[in-house]
């Protein structure tokens, strides 16, 4: 999971799906971390600077590994290497969707380059949290 900007509550859904199914999770990041005890949760802390964990991620990730982030290219490196990417609004990222998603990304990066104001991400609501909820228990064994 690339944990630097992955939102509390859907680490706190991961935590309790890798409980439960007993599947090994974790977290990537350039900071401390506080995660709860578990012989399931790990957290792999990176040195700071642009992309460390990204790389990171993409250095470890295998086929079929499930890798949580809204990174739109960390998400493309990922699928090509054939494992799976879910934003935390519970969007699957796949090979149909991500040339399209790369695009708007490029899109949006050059309107603000050019000093175009553009809107972020909407707040995440109770409907995405229970989306990611329902698309992870889809994935997980």
């Amino acid at each position: 999971m690339d944990a630097d900007a992955c939102p509390v509550v859907i680490k706190e859904i991961l935590y309790r799906a890798a409980d439960r199914t007993r599947t090994r999770v974790t977290l990537v990041a350039n900071q401390s971390l506080k995660i709860p005890t578990s012989p399931y949760i790990r957290v792999l802390r990176v040195g700071s600077g642009f992309d460390v964990a990204d790389h990171e991620i993409v250095k470890q990730v295998k086929e079929g590994d499930l890798v949580i982030t809204s990174d739109i290219p960390l998400a493309a490196e990922v699928i090509g290497k054939g494992a799976f990417a879910l934003n935390p609004r519970g969007e699957l990222y796949s090979t149909e969707n991500i040339t399209s998603r790369l695009y708007v990304r490029d899109l949006m990066a050059s309107f603000r380059a050019t000093g175009i104001e553009t809107q972020g991400p909407l707040p995440m609501t109770q409907k995405d949290r229970q989306v990611f909820a329902n698309t992870l228990h889809k994935l997980l064994p």
